[in-house]
């Protein structure tokens, strides 16, 4: 008992010194102040922020004479003596972007130009002078940087190809935090993210860094860093206001405030909260081109994109024979409906099923205690966030009142961080859009009974003389008399109830209360040793899949499963002037669903030049992505297909019941037959080769596909890459080239009810064909999407290169290229889509000056996408080449301490996407009001 109160005391009880006092001023070359700019007293962990002026107050115990330095991103460092009084002013030479601090790169402090791996960096002043209308929107215009726009408020990010909206394969930190969802597995744009006011710095690494971060991390990470409540004081925020425009949507109200609050009450204590809310309306989707190529609304099998309950094509001849037969319609009608003809259900368009209103409202705390007044630190921070968007998947999803939680513990100083975290969700009031069209079709009239009435219709028109033409016009009418439309009064209370209720078949709600439990730490070890750099880390995870069977196959109840990661890393100098750099690292992770894995980083670096203005590098690394939580437990119908995850004891807990053909129960004797989803995993073709073989009736056409179950996907990634500082001229060029074994994919296959693929059971009951083949003929079949692994190797390489200078006395230029190839023959293998979703080429370019005038500067971004190819669930299609200017002007009014910005996005006007099925995007007008 002694001893711990001994060591009770020491971690909470500090000796008052006397303290030293020092006031000053940090301003630029040009006599500007810079804000959140650091000053530490040299050779302590004592330090303070500049304010808005560029003013600071430092308290120190430390005796004067001692030095002090000032530093700040994108300026030269600089100090100053201080004796024992008077006031300390720094000017700041504006300095290299090169020369800026990451830490992301290898986990500890170093300059960017030094970095082993591609990274791009945004601080306090990038942020502060961006041309989209929020800093998460600028991220955009970093060089190998890919933004999808899935809607206003959720953006998809991603470098070096492979991602759709469902991005599984890029890591995103928030303050060291996963921010993925439980359920989703991907981040939900920066719905529970930063408020602007409150963000440090942005970093970002383009490609693999499965050795120091794990699986998350296959394409690439995105750390998010705020401010300290010890370090940035006071109260700030911003309000903007503006318009968006679009022609599907017109012209629409824009709001986005926030606020941030922060108080140091002691150099132990401090606390921060944070809120923003963010209100538009969304990119309407109405893309009305039916998927079976042009064809408009005229035609019998209609099937628009952005049209949702006219999917099912029911062939006019073979149900008019059924219904004959059945007694359900006269004898003989079947002999006036025309072969080969299908015909689909009138569908609802996507702007009749939502209201477009996209909204963002979140919130995050935090209380900060350092007990030794130094940079050993104990914190809890909680986020909150919800809000309202579209969401693209296998179907477009109303995401409605959908929130997310976090909370997290940490201790860390210099030299270690131990952390735990939570992450869960709730889906709100979420539905399937898609889903929501076919069922309010059936609550209003039965497909069977719409049928009937459809080709009755059409039977009587033509006996009366109609064309062909004229009578499709009269049966879709008679058919659709009195069709639930919006104006209705019944339609919305219906759409309510439908999307309210997650029971499948009669609703298309999700219920969804996932969660994961994260620890990690890591300890570094370079203040023990001048050998090397040396750290260790771990990391676990336990998983809790909480649905109800609306998303995943736990409708007994959760699914459960953890993982664990073990990683080191070394990194040492060599040389002279320690102008060789080696770094390597090894990471072991393991499952409780799937093997373990080792992945290793090697990178070598090297300085060069009289003046060390060169550097080159060089790195190896195998990385891998685990199968998700969707590709392991998934077991959603999204009426087209099945989505089975490819765990192994995942396929049996899906079950439906299927009614037979008449021919199907008089081959099996049953009306009904129960099957699992194991027919996907077992027994079935490749939904292509069945295709082929209908087009043809030739059976070997036919190919088994029997999907194996999903296991992780590795690559073997090179890099190489070089920074360069050539007087005003800053270049950063990397190429790379990666190699995928096991790629993560889906298969969409096709299983018989009955019979086997082997196609080794024909009868003469049968006629001599196979039960299988019998089977497609009737119908009896299942489509299923499987998760699962191709045994294809899948490459890809592509390079970058970025160059900024300033022009003209001080005007920022910047230009980046970034070139991505899919080293893959998609013709050869058509059932593996690899959702590579990249230009070949893209260009970016930046042009502006913080200080155009007293006060008063400007911002300019244009960028440039090439033509490609969208491969996605939903639905796959070319995205045409864009291109789109942003630009900002803002003035500052020191006095209030305030900034006014005036700014637009895509001000060419010229409406573009980047996905196939969602809506074009538009322009944005604001005018913000920024308080610091």
């Amino acid at each position: 008992m002694k001893t711990f109160l001994k060591i009770f005391s020491m971690l909470f009880i500090s000796t008052t010194l006397a303290q030293t006092t020092i006031k000053g001023t940090v301003n630029d070359d040009s006599g500007q102040p810079i804000p959140g700019a650091n000053i530490i007293v040299i050779g302590t962990t004592q330090g303070t922020i500049s304010d808005f002026d560029g003013n600071f107050t430092l308290q120190t115990d430390a005796t004067p004479p001692f030095k002090l330095q000032a530093s700040s991103v994108g300026f030269e460092t600089s100090t100053a003596d201080f004796s024992g009084s008077g006031s300390v002013n720094f000017t700041l030479k504006e300095g290299s972007a090169l020369d800026e601090i990451v830490v992301s790169a290898s986990r500890t402090p170093e300059r960017l130009f030094e970095s082993p791996v591609t990274i791009e960096r945004m601080g306090i002043n990038e942020i502060k002078n961006t041309a989209s209308a929020e800093f998460y929107d600028g991220l955009e215009n970093l060089k190998g940087v890919d933004v999808n726009v899935n809607s206003l408020t959720f953006k998809s990010i991603n470098t070096r190809g492979f991602a759709t909206f469902a991005n599984t394969r890029f890591l995103q930190l928030v303050d060291g935090m996963d921010n993925s969802t439980p359920a989703l597995n991907f981040p939900i744009g920066n719905l529970v993210g930063l408020i602007e006011p409150d963000v440090q710095s942005v970093e970002m690494i383009a490609g693999a860094s499965s050795a120091l971060y794990g699986a998350g991390a296959f394409n690439g990470i995105l750390f998010m860093n705020s401010k300290s409540p010890f370090d940035f004081q006071g109260i700030s925020g911003y309000y903007k206001q503006g318009s968006t425009s679009q022609e599907a949507a017109g012209n629409n109200e824009y709001k986005d405030y926030a606020i941030r609050a922060a108080h140091k009450f002691s150099n132990k204590f401090a606390a921060k909260v944070n809120f923003g809310y963010l209100k538009g309306t969304d990119w309407m989707a109405n893309n009305l081109t039916s998927r079976a190529g042009g064809a408009t609304r005229a035609a019998t099998d209609y099937d628009g994109i952005n049209v949702y309950g006219d999917e099912r094509a029911l062939n006019m001849k073979s149900t008019a024979e059924t219904l004959v037969a059945g007694g359900i319609l006269p004898p003989g009608t079947d002999l006036l409906v025309p072969d080969g003809v299908n015909v689909t259900r009138t569908g609802y368009n996507e702007m009749d099923l939502t209201n477009y209103n996209a909204q963002s409202v979140k919130a995050d705390w935090g209380l900060f205690f350092r007990p030794f007044e130094n940079d050993f630190e104990i914190s809890y921070q909680g986020k909150f966030g919800t809000g309202n968007t579209v969401y693209q998947g296998a179907n477009r999803y109303n995401i409605r009142n959908f929130y997310q939680r976090q909370h997290k513990l940490e201790i860390k100083n210099n030299n270690f961080f131990l952390r735990g975290y939570q992450n869960s969700d709730d889906a709100g009031d979420s539905y399937d859009m898609y889903m929501t069209g076919v069922l309010l079709n059936e609550a209003w009239k039965g497909t069977g009974q719409w049928i009937a009435e459809y080709i009755g219709a059409y039977a009587q028109s033509i006996l009366a003389g109609g064309s062909d033409q004229q009578s499709h016009v009269v049966a879709r009418g008679v058919a659709d008399t009195g069709r639930l439309e919006k104006g209705n009064p019944a339609f919305q209370p219906t759409l309510d109830a439908i999307a309210s209720n997650p029971n499948f078949g009669q609703g298309s709600g999700f219920k969804d209360k996932s969660k994961y439990t994260h620890f990690d730490g890591n300890y570094n070890f370079s203040h023990l040793t001048d050998f090397a750099d040396i750290q260790i880390g771990a990391s676990h995870r336990i998983w809790e899949l909480n649905s109800s069977g609306t998303i995943f196959t736990d409708s007994d109840g959760p699914i459960e499963y953890k993982d664990i990661g073990l990683y080191t890393q070394i990194k040492k100098s060599f040389l002279e002037e320690d102008r060789l750099n080696v770094t390597a690292s090894l990471r072991y992770d393991d499952s409780d669903v799937f093997d373990a894995n080792i992945s290793p980083r090697l990178s070598l670096g090297y300085t060069l030049g009289n003046t060390k203005n060169h550097n080159i590098r060089g790195s190896f690394q195998t990385g891998f992505r685990s199968p998700t939580t969707q590709d392991l437990y998934i077991g959603l119908d999204v009426g087209a297909a099945l989505l089975v995850g490819g765990a192994p004891d995942n396929p049996s807990r899906i079950s439906r019941t299927y009614d037979l053909s008449a021919t199907g129960q008089a081959i099996t004797g049953q009306t009904q037959l129960t099957a699992t989803g194991d027919l996907a995993y077992n027994n079935s073709f490749f939904a292509s080769s069945v295709g082929a073989f209908a087009a043809t009736g030739d059976a070997s056409q036919l190919k088994i596909a029997n999907s194996d179950y999903v296991k992780p996907e590795q690559v073997k990634s090179f890099e190489v890459g070089y920074r360069g500082k050539l007087n005003k001229l800053n270049i950063d060029f990397s190429a790379y080239y990666n190699s995928y074994e096991d790629f993560i994919s889906t298969e969409t296959v096709l299983a018989p009810l009955y019979g086997s693929v082997l196609l080794n059971d024909a009868s003469a009951a049968t006629g001599g064909v196979p039960l299988a083949i019998v089977a497609i003929g009737n119908g009896d079949t299942q489509a299923y999407r499987t998760y699962t692994n191709s045994d294809k190797t899948v490459n890809s390489y592509g390079a970058s290169i970025g160059l900024n200078t300033k022009i003209l006395n001080g005007f920022d230029l910047n230009a980046n290229y970034t070139y991505a190839y899919l080293d893959f023959d998609r013709e050869l293998n058509p059932d593996l889509a690899t959702n590579f979703n990249t230009p070949e080429h893209k260009v970016k370019l930046g042009f502006g000056k913080n200080e155009l005038f007293k006060n008063f500067g400007f911002n300019v971004a244009w960028r440039w996408s090439d033509t490609y190819l969208w491969e996605a669930s939903f639905g796959d299609g070319v995205i045409p080449a864009y291109h789109t200017l942003d630009a900002m002007v803002n003035y500052r009014i020191p006095k209030l301490k305030s900034t006014i910005k005036l700014g637009g996005t895509n001000l060419i006007g010229d409406e573009y996407f980047t996905a196939f099925g969602t809506g074009y995007i538009g322009s944005m007008y604001y005018v913000s009001l920024t308080i610091n």
